[in-house]
């Protein structure tokens, strides 16, 4: 099934959802994504798990008097700024979207915001920017997301190295929004648990050799290296050639280190690193997700896929609400369905949830990742999970503390 979505996205072609359900939508959400990119392998269940979300709806009633929801999907690269504002630019004025869930990348997430999202006045949530930046940002209250901050990733990071008796370390950040962000705020986290940074150094994306970078970081006698980047892109590479010579004993990363194309392609790494990515915690909503996700053939376990879902569901409820497609009118819907008190709705609980706004009720949504409460920012608290690669697979191996 999601071999045929990247074949539809390479075509170009606007998603109906993964049931085929609306041929001609009434109504149209944004998706963007690194459809392509550095996190190209990361993709595919963060979409399909925003696909189920809006099938649930169409398949139980659809928005107020059944309209069906199409998922317009834009490829920001996740790695080009203005790539991620054409594509932006396409869904707010070309393809008219309500709503948008996305960007997943931070730098795409803050470009596609500022220069057509917010001028737009379209709502965009987020299931995958994680850099502090976006928590001051001057969004007029559009932009949220169901993945934690950085700024809390740190920490744990910072807990788990510090734990495995590493207390000087080298960073190597890719020289982005997502990898400056996370490095200016992993020094002081690091140092806060007793820990020295030896060093801190950006580096370019994309470039085939970092052999040079890793030996700058080497000399410094640091006791580990933390990799700040992505799987698919210059985290990948860094990884290898680092294993290659032999410059570490010991390796980290954060959540864009983590996924299964990188142990394919270096199995060397497994075993090597240890990384945290954010993870759905134990609630009623995890299981009801991962069900239906098996069911779609949609991978749950994908990182920041539940995210995905719960973004996506999100927006319609805030829609559901506030019984209109207007932009304005979902923004300012979506703390409403989002927090207590009202009647719970779990992922999959459309028909549920569209008896109770009619009734007149309040709903809270408590998701496939986390109960999403909204903060005056847009923020949401977060768990995490300790990932290494084990035996060539992607495996959590226990809570992060």
């Amino acid at each position: 099934m999601l071999p045929k979505l990247k074949m539809a996205l390479a075509a170009g072609v606007a998603l109906a959802g993964l049931s085929g359900v609306a041929q001609a939508a009434d109504v149209k959400f944004g998706f963007l994504g690194g459809i392509t990119g550095p996190i190209e392998s990361l993709a595919p269940p963060i979409l399909g798990a925003a696909q189920l979300a809006l099938t649930h709806v169409n398949e139980q009633g659809g928005l107020m008097d059944g309209k069906t929801i199409e998922l317009v999907v834009g490829d920001t690269t996740c790695a080009d700024a203005t790539k991620a504002a054409d594509a932006a630019d396409r869904a707010v004025n070309v393809d008219k979207v309500a709503a948008i869930v996305g960007a997943l990348c931070s730098g795409a997430t803050i470009s596609a915001a500022n220069n057509a999202g917010i001028p737009g006045g379209v709502a965009m949530v987020s299931p995958a920017a994680t850099s502090p930046s976006l928590t001051t940002l001057d969004d007029k209250d559009l932009v949220f997301r169901t993945a934690a901050s950085d700024a809390y990733q740190v920490g744990v990071l910072a807990r788990l190295i510090i734990a495995g008796g590493k207390t000087n370390v080298a960073v190597s950040y890719v020289n982005n929004d997502y990898g400056k962000a996370f490095a200016d705020a992993f020094g002081p986290a690091f140092e806060a648990e007793g820990g020295t940074i030896a060093a801190s150094e950006a580096h370019e994306d994309g470039k085939a050799d970092y052999r040079a970078e890793i030996g700058s970081l080497s000399s410094t006698g640091a006791d580990a290296l933390v990799i700040l980047a992505y799987a698919d892109g210059s985290g990948q590479t860094i990884l290898r050639q680092a294993l290659e010579g032999g410059d570490f004993d010991s390796y980290y990363g954060g959540d864009g280190m983590v996924s299964q194309a990188l142990i394919d392609n270096v199995p060397a790494a497994n075993g090597k690193i240890l990384m945290t990515r954010s993870t759905t915690p134990e609630l009623p909503g995890t299981s009801v997700f991962m069900a239906a996700a098996t069911a779609a053939g949609v991978n749950g376990n994908g990182t920041y896929a539940a995210n995905s879902y719960d973004a996506a569901f999100i927006l319609a409820l805030a829609a559901e609400k506030a019984g209109s497609t207007d932009r304005a009118a979902i923004a300012g819907a979506i703390r409403d369905v989002a927090s207590a008190p009202g009647e719970v709705i779990l992922p999959g609980e459309w028909a549920k949830a569209k008896a109770a706004i009619a009734a007149g009720k309040d709903v809270n949504y408590e998701g496939a990742a986390g109960s999403q409460e909204f903060d005056s920012n847009g923020d949401v608290a977060g768990t995490y999970s300790v990932t290494e690669y084990i035996d060539g697979k992607v495996v959590d191996t226990g809570p992060a503390e």
